[in-house]
C-alpha cells in the first residue's frame, strides 16, 4: 500500500463510528441542549471515536470510562506525540475529553476526571492575521470583479477557462456576506444561522445565536444593511421572516454552507489580490483589530465578539500595542533617541 493511501486508511479507522453509549448520549447532548455548531460537533465525535479506537488496540478492550486512570490518558498523549499531531491539535483533543469527562460526572456515571492535570504541550503565541482596511475594502469589491482563478488549483483554473457563467445573484450575494462578516464580526456559523427576522433594519442591529445557544445583538452598518437588499432585490420572490438571509442558491431556501463560503472567499481573495489562504475567520479578525485601533475599549469588543472570556479577546491586544508603539517611536523624539541607543 502506497504512504498516502495507508494515512488515508487509517485516519478513516480513528474516526470510524463507533458502538458506545455514553458517546452516543454527549454527542446528542451537543446537538440539543448545547445547540453545538456541526463543527464542534464533528471535531468531538472524531476526538472520542479515535480514542476508542485507540484504546482498543492498545489495551485490547473498549474503554470503561469509569475505571480510566490518568495514566491511560498520558499513554494517549504520547500516542499522539508519536503522530507529530500539533499543539493546537493536541490541545484540543483533551479539551473535548474534558469537556465529555464534565458531562458523565453531571450524569454521576464517574465522580473525577482522570484527564485533568495532565501537563500538555504549550501554544505556540501567535499574532491573529488580519487584512488592513485597505485590503478590506478591495476584496469587499472584488465579487463583482473578474473572478481571478486560485493558481493552485487547476479545476478552478479549467471552470475559469470553461466560462462557465455565475448563478444571477452570486455576487450581490458574495457582497452582502463579506459585508456582513465585517460590519458584525461574526463567526462562520452565526452568519449561515441568520434569518431575515434577525435583522432589525431600522435599529441598524442583528439578533446573533453564539455559542451554546447565546443571543447578542450586534449593530449593522448601512453598507451591509444596503447589500443585503441589493441581494434580496435579485431573488425571483423576496424572503420571508424565518428564510435565511443567504441563500445557497436562487432555487432553494437552504443557507449557504460553510464549505460554499469558504471556496467563494478564496477565489475573491485571489481576485483582489490578497492571499487565498485567509480563512473566513480572519474577516472576524480584522473587524475586531480596526476596532481597537479605532479606540474602541476592550470589553466593548468583547461583547461585540460574543467571547465568554475577557482573555480570548486580548490576544488582539498585542496586535494594537505593537501599532501604538510604532507610532510612539516615530513619532516622539525622545522615543527615537532610546531607540538609537539600542
Amino acid at each position: 500500500m502506497e504512504p498516502r493511501a495507508a494515512k488515508t486508511t487509517a485516519a478513516t479507522a480513528a474516526t470510524a463510528t463507533v458502538a458506545d453509549e455514553w458517546i452516543d448520549k454527549f454527542l446528542l447532548h451537543l446537538a440539543t441542549d448545547r445547540a453545538a455548531s456541526l463543527h464542534t460537533q464533528r471535531n468531538y465525535r472524531s476526538t472520542l471515536n479515535e480514542f476508542y479506537r485507540w484504546h482498543e488496540q492498545e489495551r485490547r478492550q473498549a474503554p470503561a470510562w469509569r475505571d480510566l486512570q490518568r495514566d491511560d490518558f498520558r499513554a494517549y498523549l504520547r500516542f499522539l506525540g508519536r503522530r507529530k499531531l500539533g499543539r493546537a491539535a493536541t490541545q484540543l483533543r483533551f479539551s473535548a475529553l474534558r469537556t465529555f469527562y464534565k458531562f458523565l460526572i453531571r450524569r454521576a456515571v464517574v465522580e473525577t476526571m482522570p484527564v485533568r492535570n495532565i501537563v500538555l504541550p504549550r501554544l505556540e503565541k501567535r499574532l491573529p492575521r488580519f487584512l488592513t482596511a485597505a485590503q478590506m475594502l478591495d476584496l469587499l469589491k472584488a465579487p463583482l470583479q473578474k473572478p481571478t482563478p486560485d493558481p493552485a488549483d487547476p479545476r478552478e483554473r479549467a471552470r475559469t477557462r470553461a466560462g462557465r457563467p455565475v448563478e444571477p445573484g452570486v455576487p450581490e450575494r458574495d457582497v452582502a456576506i463579506l459585508e456582513t462578516i465585517y460590519s458584525c464580526g461574526l463567526r462562520i456559523s452565526e452568519l449561515t444561522g441568520l434569518l431575515v427576522q434577525d435583522i432589525q433594519p431600522e435599529e441598524q442591529l442583528v439578533r446573533v445565536r453564539g455559542k451554546g445557544r447565546k443571543e447578542r445583538l450586534v449593530p449593522i452598518g448601512a453598507p451591509a444593511l444596503e447589500a443585503i437588499r441589493k441581494y434580496w432585490q435579485t431573488l425571483p420572490t423576496p424572503p420571508s421572516s424565518a428564510d435565511p438571509v443567504f441563500l445557497r442558491s436562487r432555487k432553494s431556501l437552504q443557507p449557504i454552507s460553510s464549505r460554499t463560503l469558504q471556496v467563494r472567499l478564496k477565489q475573491h481573495l485571489a481576485t483582489a489580490g490578497l492571499d487565498p489562504q485567509l480563512t473566513p475567520h480572519k474577516l472576524r479578525h480584522s473587524y475586531a483589530t480596526h476596532l481597537l485601533n479605532a479606540g474602541a475599549d476592550l470589553r466593548s469588543v468583547q461583547e461585540l465578539l460574543g467571547h465568554a472570556h475577557l482573555v480570548t479577546t486580548q490576544v488582539y491586544t498585542h496586535v494594537t500595542t505593537d501599532r501604538l508603539k510604532r507610532v510612539y517611536e516615530e513619532a516622539h523624539p525622545r522615543a527615537r533617541r532610546e531607540t538609537r541607543k539600542r
